[in-house]
């Protein structure tokens, strides 16, 4: 797997964001192209590649198996060779370790041809976090003949080599709201003569924060944070306005609604009692990520298999409280999602993903290879001998 690390490096010295993966989608290409595996564009930066089997099984099923492929806004903090030369861009989720997997897949499953039994569909997918791009590879066809599809996610808080992949829900949807606080400007000295939009808008932030702890039953799995606010002002100045914004995470549709309805109601109460106006708006992103339960089965057989009974995580509660636009391919063709530990103890392993400090696990990138190869149908895959990739 020397290769597929040296890529995986190289993908992440160069990231790129949602919908302009413009490299990283040359490289994946030019990669397919030197395994002879046919590919064809979608959705701009996406890559759809296929793998017909030789001898296929009677009424096979057309497996698909997917990789993310975009960065984040992010400035690396780490201190990697490897680490972002591109200011203000990184890999701080592990897509290009996503890639790189998939891609050394690609090579499994070529050098595997013979014994391969179901045709396999590999989706390099573009602007998974917040751009909706596998929403736009199906619009583009990117499920057409395809059965059952595939997914995982690197996760460093869960010891290495460790699957999480329940039967439901794996991961919650997600939303973001954007509160906008207009006072009345002045003189800092006379904020008797101010309505202070900085005053409400931090008590605000305060009541939303009691919205899980006191209008949602404790077994309710749900987050609202508050990530940003701005006001903009000089220091003897009390501005006009302020703006919050920030994020939800929530497990079902009739969460997400009685969570929308009370971050707007809570708003503008709060916003009424200090004097003040307040507008919210709450845009919807992903929905909850749900495994199909044969499919969760079978991947956690195949991993237990590979890797022994004690390889299936019970200690971490799912749902994850993070998002994926992988919930877009489960809500159209059955499948499964699975979170595979990253922390073997190394410290750049252990950092949360989202984060500066975060680097890929490589050592992760043979065994989901491996997993992908047998979800494909072939039973005792052969690790390839030829390095590049």
């Amino acid at each position: 797997m020397a290769a597929a690390q040296t890529l995986r490096r190289d993908l992440h010295a160069h990231p790129e964001p949602g919908w302009q993966e413009v490299r990283t989608a040359e490289m994946v290409r030019n990669t397919l192209d030197r395994l002879a595996i046919p590919w064809r564009k979608c959705a701009g930066t996406g890559t759809i590649a296929t793998l017909q089997p030789i001898n296929p099984k009677a009424n096979a099923k057309h497996i698909a198996l997917r990789g993310d492929i975009d960065a984040l806004p992010i400035i690396e903090q780490t201190d990697r060779e490897w680490s972002s030369t591109h200011s203000g861009c990184m890999h701080a989720c592990g897509h290009d370790g996503h890639t790189a997997t998939l891609l050394a897949s690609a090579q499994w499953l070529k050098h595997n041809e013979q014994s391969l039994t179901h045709p396999v569909t590999l989706l390099f997918q573009p602007a998974e976090e917040g751009g909706h791009g596998a929403r736009e590879m199906i619009n583009e066809g990117a499920l057409d003949g395809i059965d059952e599809i595939y997914g995982w996610h690197n996760w460093p808080a869960i010891p290495f080599g460790k699957l999480v992949c329940p039967d439901g829900i794996v991961m919650c949807g997600n939303g973001t709201f954007t509160i906008t606080v207009n006072g009345k400007g002045g003189h800092a000295s006379q904020p008797e003569l101010c309505r202070d939009p900085v005053l409400a808008t931090s008590a605000i932030t305060l009541a939303l924060q009691q919205i899980i702890s006191r209008r949602l039953a404790p077994q309710q799995a749900a987050v609202i944070s508050v990530t940003s606010f701005m006001a903009e002002s000089g220091a003897t100045i009390i501005p006009q306005q302020a703006v919050l914004g920030g994020s939800i995470r929530v497990p079902d549709d009739a969460t997400r609604e009685k969570i929308n309805s009370l971050i707007i109601e809570v708003s503008q109460q709060t916003a009424h009692s200090y004097g003040v106006e307040c507008s919210v708006e709450i845009s919807p992103r992903y929905n909850p990520t749900i495994n199909h339960p044969k499919q969760a089965q079978y991947m956690r057989q195949l991993w237990k298999e590979s890797y022994g009974p004690d390889s299936i995580e019970v200690n971490t509660p799912t749902p994850i409280m993070a998002s994926e636009d992988f919930s877009y391919y489960l809500r159209e063709i059955p499948g499964a999602f699975a979170l595979i530990g990253a922390n073997d103890g190394d410290k750049h392993h252990q950092v949360p993903c989202h984060s500066p400090h975060y680097d890929f696990n490589d050592k992760l990138i043979p065994l989901v290879s491996n997993l992908f190869s047998r979800l494909c149908g072939v039973t005792t895959p052969e690790k390839p001998t030829d390095q590049t990739i």
